[in-house]
């Protein structure tokens, strides 16, 4: 099942269709939407991960790495309820 993700980048609001069979989180797939390379970055925050004891430090550091990059918000949009028999 696909989801809408609601994000900013260089200060433009965009939206992007997203799903968990393409992407393993949020970030990568709005990197991709907008063609930056993550694979420093992704060997880097699994150092993060395996040295720190909780996963405050690995979301600080992607927070503020995609911040660098010129990402502001990144989140998903909320699901639709819709009611039985409705596509």
């Amino acid at each position: 099942m696909s989801r809408t993700i609601l994000y900013t980048y260089k200060k433009q609001e965009k939206t992007l269709t997203f799903s968990y069979d393409q992407f393993r989180t949020i970030h990568e797939a709005v990197a991709a939407a907008e063609g930056i390379d993550l694979t420093e970055f992704l060997k880097m925050e699994l150092q993060v991960e395996m040295v720190s004891n909780s996963s405050k430090a690995a979301k600080d550091y992607r927070d503020n790495y995609f911040k660098k990059l010129g990402f502001g918000r990144i989140t998903l949009a909320q699901k639709e309820n819709r009611g039985v028999g409705h596509k």
